[in-house]
């Protein structure tokens, strides 16, 4: 099959692959209908995630069931799934709390840009949509997958409701993603922290009502500025850095709550930066599994179109292209078709 690999920073290349094979009675192979580039696949490519060895990469993805194993009884072949970036039986205690990524049989499917894919504990990671989708509806189903339920737990991470206003630190899909989330969960106020027109647009169009430029302290004032000095009453990290975690802590308001999503690189959070705050932390890798029934719901009765975020569709082939792409930022997120 056709896969991509990353050999170094900024080599990217689509080769041939050994198929994937049923390696425990638990697993499924799925053929993917649609995968895509993820804002944390350019940490290795920008050289900020170190790379031993050819990677094969993806961690996203929508597609058919080719292949299950004798153990796997909920999803059929035949089945259109989508899937979490992280493989849960979500049966343990802490899949039924609601934290499947911290499963305690936790696992990693994939890669999946490519043509097949491996996915271990199939019954308990992925997820049947009512039927085959319209083509149109596949770029949401894939969201889903990652940025939607990644933004989505950030928004309640951070206990976005009626009533909140909610900024969200970081424009790209999974910031986005949040921005559609607090609306959703009935935000009555919605921050967009962006410096890009077209992002600006788009965070507008899925329920922003308040766009701020500035980062920072900058940014940190501006949206106290908005909310009579008090700050927000939840705010969204989803960048990974230093600066946007204390961007994100600093613009929220005592006793509020900050949900961080980013993938974390060189954060650091002293006592001194949150004891004198009240402000609630919570966050990491989120628990896609979680929220996917309600999610592939709102997107199959069409409430909601989270496919918006795609801005730019390829040829598994031209995956090289859509790296460059989002590393440029001349894309926000690629698809990929195999």
């Amino acid at each position: 099959m056709r896969g991509v690999v990353m050999h170094a920073p900024g080599d990217v290349r689509v080769e041939d692959l050994p198929e994937p094979t049923l390696q425990q009675p638990t697993d499924a192979i799925i053929r993917l209908a649609a995968a895509c580039i993820c804002g944390s696949d350019l940490w290795p490519y920008r050289g900020a995630d170190t790379i031993t060895e050819p990677k094969p990469m993806g961690h996203e993805y929508v597609g058919v069931v080719e292949q299950v194993g004798a153990d796997v009884t909920e999803i059929k072949v035949g089945d259109f799934v989508v899937g979490s970036f992280f493989a849960s039986d979500n049966t343990c205690e802490i899949c039924r709390a609601g934290y499947q990524t911290s499963c305690l049989h936790r696992d990693f499917p994939g890669p999946s840009q490519a043509q097949l894919m491996r996915v271990p504990l199939a019954d308990g990671t992925l997820v049947a949509t009512p039927g085959v989708p319209d083509d149109d509806l596949i770029p949401s189903l894939l969201a889903a997958s990652d940025v939607l339920g990644t933004g989505w737990f950030g928004a309640v991470a951070a206990e976005a409701g009626p009533g909140k206003t909610v900024a969200v630190v970081g424009d790209g899909a999974v910031g986005l993603m949040a921005v559609l989330a607090a609306k959703e969960l009935g935000a009555e106020r919605i921050i967009a922290m962006s410096r890009h027109a077209d992002r600006q647009a788009l965070a507008r169009e899925l329920g922003a009502t308040d766009i701020v430029t500035e980062r920072g302290e900058a940014g940190v004032a501006r949206v106290k500025e908005l909310t009579d000095g008090l700050g927000a009453h939840s705010v969204v990290e989803a960048v990974g850095t230093q600066e946007s975690m204390l961007q994100a802590i600093g613009a929220t308001r005592p006793g509020g709550h900050v949900g961080f999503v980013g993938v974390l690189h060189d954060v650091a959070i002293a006592g001194d930066d949150i004891f004198m705050t009240h402000v609630h932390v919570h966050g990491g890798p989120a628990p896609v599994r979680r929220f996917l029934p309600d999610l592939i719901d709102r997107i199959w009765q069409r409430r909601i179109d989270p496919g918006k975020v795609f801005d730019l569709t390829l040829p598994l082939e031209q995956a090289a292209e859509g790296y460059v792409a989002m590393d440029q930022r001349t894309a926000t997120k690629v698809l990929l078709q195999p």
